[in-house]
């Protein structure tokens, strides 16, 4: 089988319908290793593209906070930045304390 139907578009591009897509899934997944895409037709009219799925080259790098916190002192100079304290201490005035917290 060429991956083509009788009812699908006569195209470079491989093309099956919804039913041929579902009842022959291995065939379709096998023509996704060596073609781009699929259109999926319904009615001889093409309604969905499939394409292939490429994995990231690498993954992405997790964040380490210990490997920050060094970047923030090689950065900084050595000197802690305070600047945000002053903004939450404002920011809570207007809370009471809760003396029920253990």
């Amino acid at each position: 089988m060429d991956g083509s139907c009788e009812t699908c578009y006569s195209s470079s591009v491989k093309t099956f319908s919804v039913r041929d897509l579902r009842q022959r899934w291995p065939e379709a997944e096998a023509l996704l290793r060596t073609e781009q895409e699929i259109i999926i037709t319904r009615d001889s009219k093409p309604v969905a593209k499939l394409v292939r799925f490429t994995a990231p080259k690498k993954p992405r790098k997790r964040f380490d906070p210990v490997a920050h916190a060094k970047w923030q002192r090689k950065v900084s100079g050595g000197r802690v930045s305070r600047w945000v304290d002053g903004a939450l201490a404002a920011a809570r005035e207007d809370r009471p304390l809760r003396s029920d917290r253990t």
